[in-house]
């Protein structure tokens, strides 16, 4: 089973180019409100990652852009877990809401760190295992 969380977007004017399309560097933004959403379902979002003594900096971010989002269109960004035992790589797709149609998708990749050393640890810390298997 895999996990997966979704969130709806309006894009606002100030997301869009003088193009009257959204500028590509907001996609991430899009992405990254999905991925809040993922993290908190399996209650390990930014705070309970900093609190458990563990910084999980993105170190890979690829995103294709298949059609243009306008402004005032519904989005909806949906965040998958891919990977989790020895980094934490999230799939992103993101959608029309009233049409299906698939817009931009992507996937990123972060990496643990131990906060008071940032020493990379080569396998996830055992909190976020536990945190996937309980929300599985």
């Amino acid at each position: 089973m895999s996990l997966s969380a979704e969130v709806d977007i309006e894009v606002p004017f100030y997301d869009v180019d003088p193009m009257h399309v959204v500028w590509h560097g907001h996609y991430v933004k899009y992405f990254e409100q999905a991925r809040c959403a993922l993290l908190r379902r399996i209650d390990y979002d930014y705070p309970a990652m900093q609190a458990s003594g563990y910084l999980w900096p993105v170190v890979e971010l690829h995103l294709k852009y298949v059609s243009a989002a306008r402004y005032g269109q519904r989005l909806r960004a949906r965040s998958t877990l891919l990977e989790y035992e020895n980094r934490l790589k999230l799939g992103y797709l993101l959608t029309d809401v009233e049409t299906g149609q698939r817009l931009t998708k992507g996937h990123s990749v972060q990496v643990a760190l131990h906060a008071a050393t940032r020493e990379l640890q080569f396998v996830s810390p055992a909190v976020l295992l536990e945190k996937v298997r309980a929300a599985r």
